[in-house]
């Protein structure tokens, strides 16, 4: 079966699984329970990476983010991304996306980098935003390492809208708050789908805990070539009760996973 998505199903019948009377099966029991070449390929798809349901409905982020940008970029760019790196890893070992990022430069697979990144990155970025209003704020602890960092938090704004400009990120890609090795926080700006997760990236190294995509699919339907309104406006949106959960976790070495 082709879905509405474009990826294909196997339907198998029930009749084709083995199983006794009163057996239920979950998980990979009901994968092993398929016969022949049906089992292999479903379980290939059951531990294929997929495209994540947004935590919120298309509307929930206007009027800082627009619902027909909100669908082209979750349902269209993101589930690419998705089919990229199902695709480059095809009959390979899938491990957690997070785990791919490390070597995903280095390691000199596009597939790996461009569609591996761009499916960590969005799965970050749909959870770090909220409609307004839910979005909580800053940790205490947040707070004070903001404000060591940047001076204080409208600083800390202006250094972000900086980093964000047409003039220092040009072209397509990603601006980003992460907690460093020595786990101090600071802004930094990758190119087009990579991130600070990878060794070898463009810009400094960390663990990121809260980043904004400046490629124009995420705002040219209502901003055009107005990046900086954009930028602006995703304060409004801010999931900070998920930045203070990240935060918490890479004090603690540990990246966001998903």
């Amino acid at each position: 079966v082709i879905t509405a998505a474009g990826f294909l199903v196997l339907v198998v019948p029930i009749e084709s699984l083995r199983m006794t009377p009163g057996m239920v099966l979950e998980g990979s029991d009901r994968r092993s329970a398929l016969f022949g070449g049906a089992s292999a390929f479903v379980a290939t798809i059951a531990q294929a990476y997929d495209l994540p349901d947004l935590p919120y409905p298309y509307e929930a982020l206007e009027p800082s983010i627009d619902a027909a940008t909100m669908k082209i970029h979750h349902d269209k760019h993101h589930a690419t991304y998705v089919a990229g790196i199902n695709g480059a890893l095809e009959g390979k070992e899938q491990p957690p996306i997070a785990d791919l990022m490390t070597d995903a430069i280095k390691g000199g697979v596009k597939g790996i980098r461009n569609s591996g990144g761009g499916v960590y990155n969005h799965d970050l970025f749909w959870q770090v935003m909220a409609p307004k209003g839910k979005g909580g704020e800053p940790s205490k602890d947040l707070s004070t390492a903001i404000e060591k960092a940047f001076g204080s938090m409208d600083s800390f704004k202006e250094q972000w809208a900086a980093a964000a400009a047409p003039a220092a990120r040009f072209g397509s890609g990603w601006v980003w708050l992460i907690v460093d090795g020595k786990k101090d926080l600071k802004i930094t700006s990758t190119p087009n789908q990579d991130n600070p997760l990878m060794k070898g990236v463009e810009g400094d190294e960390g663990l990121p805990i809260l980043g904004i995509d400046v490629w124009e699919h995420a705002y040219y339907l209502k901003y055009q070539n107005r990046r900086p309104e954009y930028v602006s406006a995703f304060w409004d949106v801010v999931n900070w009760n998920q930045v203070n959960s990240w935060y918490t976790d890479a004090l603690n070495g540990k990246a966001p996973q998903f």
